[in-house]
């Protein structure tokens, strides 16, 4: 089963603010919440219906939302960062159960959801994604009641489309429940090992390099410096790739050990940081993106960069036989010795600083063909950079996207989209679209749209959907109707996003789907 999501929503972000407070998470608890919890006697397990669950800090908060809204909860926000922070910690998720679902946590737009199982599929994905189930954990009738508590609240479930065909609540309870207890268990031996796990401090010098889509791909160095436990404040100065400069500073909280959660303005613009910190805390990989328009966002890398020498990307990641390149080397106290091994050659080093060295290189044109491994002094990255004869054929990311119309007047903005070219060239096959395939990473493209059907080509969603620019960025149409269309409908509309990399004298292209579609009222009206 697939289907298109887009994340976001009414979670307070988590990472504006110390921790730090008289306080403590069971004290918040038994002043706050015992008029409908209970204490249990259990030391390991203090509280009914607390105690049986583990969440996200994400989860933790959407749970503090719930009981705010439905139940008169009421918390100071010191209280309440303080109770996220303690449940997140004490009863969170390691690094192995969310590694394959952070497209959430980050909130990545346009994700297609893959291998659904099927239980949850049947039974949950009418209503939110597979990963909002899988981010969470609890006993077997935690899960059931769970259920229990869906028909309270939404008596009409049963009613839902793609419900109506079978007992959906007999099969919720008593067979996808007992599944999800089986599969996303209470305690699992990955938690006990985390818990375990000395957790390692993240404050020092990082070496980042990232992407946001307005101003391309950025490499810099990020100083964290401890606050109180957990709590970090950050100064980030670089680079973006046309030589402009990017600075900035914020504050990030910690949480499980390993969640990092970061505030940050950088070059004036409010932008959120979700990443996850490797076990051993040299690591950091995530997603950044604008505070207000989390489209407008891309992945981050960080490698920890104190004193010594630190390689963490190259972009771009592809060189063609014959050609000179120049390329961007993101890291820290990097030296300017730089090799890509035979048959391709530094030309000159353009220029070196703290967090990127860029250098010109050039291919023979009977280099090898195939990923070549990057060395920079002392330091290595395997397959960063492609060497290839020609772009057999593109890839647009996403391949299936949504954007909404919004603006015009209107309380609710307009919801873009974004697309980046993926260049391949054929593999050791000589037939492009196989396994065989060499990726060639991200390539600049022009950017078009067109129709993507007949009955999209007789409406003219061409005309009133919207646009897209240079840096393949899509902005939809005006809200409201349009009384240039047919029975004065709105402008949503069925287009194809097409980009087209230059290769030489020949161009090769590259289609993705998007849906222009109406607000989305629900999410809007809550967050």
């Amino acid at each position: 089963m697939k289907r298109v999501i887009r994340f976001g929503g009414a979670v307070a972000f988590l990472g504006l603010a110390s921790t730090a407070s008289a306080i403590d998470g069971p004290q918040i608890i038994k002043e706050n919440c015992l008029l409908c919890h209970s204490e249990t006697g259990n030391a390991e397990a203090p509280f009914s219906r607390i105690s049986q669950q583990r969440k996200t800090p994400e989860g933790w908060q959407t749970t503090i939302n719930r009981m705010k809204s439905q139940r008169g909860l009421s918390l100071k926000p010191e209280h309440e960062r303080v109770l996220i922070k303690y449940l997140a910690d004490h009863q969170g998720l390691a690094p192995a159960e969310t590694a394959d679902l952070r497209y959430v946590l980050e909130r990545q737009p346009n994700v297609v959801e893959q291998n659904v199982p099927e239980h949850v599929a049947g039974t949950c994905t009418g209503c939110h994604s597979s990963a909002r189930s899988g981010l969470q954990r609890r006993t077997t009738d935690e899960w059931q009641k769970l259920i229990h508590f869906h028909m309270g609240q939404v008596p009409t479930i049963e009613y839902l489309a793609g419900h109506r065909d079978r007992p959906w609540f007999q099969i919720a309870l008593n067979e996808t429940a007992v599944k999800m207890g089986e599969g996303y268990p209470l305690q699992t031996q990955a938690w006990s090992d985390w818990k375990a796990k000395p957790k390692a401090a993240l404050n020092g010098q990082w070496a980042v390099s990232g992407f946001v889509p307005d101003k391309g791909e950025f490499t810099a160095v990020m100083s964290v410096m401890p606050n109180q436990k957990d709590n970090y404040i950050t100064l980030i100065n670089g680079h973006y790739a046309d030589g402009s400069k990017l600075t900035g500073s914020g504050s990030a909280t910690v949480f499980t050990g390993y969640e990092w959660r970061g505030a940050i303005v950088i070059d004036g613009r409010k932008m959120r940081q979700v990443f996850a910190a490797s076990e051993d805390g040299k690591q950091m990989a995530g997603r950044m993106y604008l505070k207000n328009d989390e489209v407008m966002g891309g992945r981050v890398l960080a490698e920890k960069a104190d004193k010594a020498a630190t390689l963490v990307s190259v972009t771009p990641s592809s060189i063609k036989q014959g050609a000179s390149q120049t390329l961007i080397i993101a890291g820290a106290n990097l030296s300017n010795k730089v090799s890509l091994g035979n048959g391709v050659k530094v030309e000159k080093v353009i220029s070196q600083s703290a967090d990127r060295l860029v250098v010109q290189v050039k291919a023979d044109a009977k280099a090898a063909i195939g990923q070549r491994t990057l060395s920079v002094g002392k330091q290595t990255l395997e397959n960063a950079v492609a060497v290839y004869d020609q772009v057999a054929r593109v890839e647009i990311t996403p391949t299936e996207s949504i954007a909404r119309i919004g603006g015009n007047g209107g309380p609710i903005p307009k919801r873009k989209s974004t697309y980046r070219a993926v260049g391949y060239a054929a593999g050791a096959d000589g037939k492009p679209g196989t396994e065989d395939d060499l990726s060639l990473g991200y390539l600049p493209a022009t950017w078009s749209l067109k129709a993507f059907d007949e009955v999209a080509e007789h409406d003219n969603d061409l005309k009133y959907a919207g646009s897209i620019d240079a840096k393949g960025i899509f902005t939809p149409g005006d809200a409201g109707l349009n009384p240039e269309r047919k029975m004065s409908t709105n402008n949503v509309g069925n287009l194809a996003v097409v980009g087209t990399v230059k290769d030489g004298a020949n161009s090769v292209s590259g289609e993705a789907h998007l849906l222009v579609t109406v607000q989305d009222f629900v999410k809007e009206l809550i967050q």
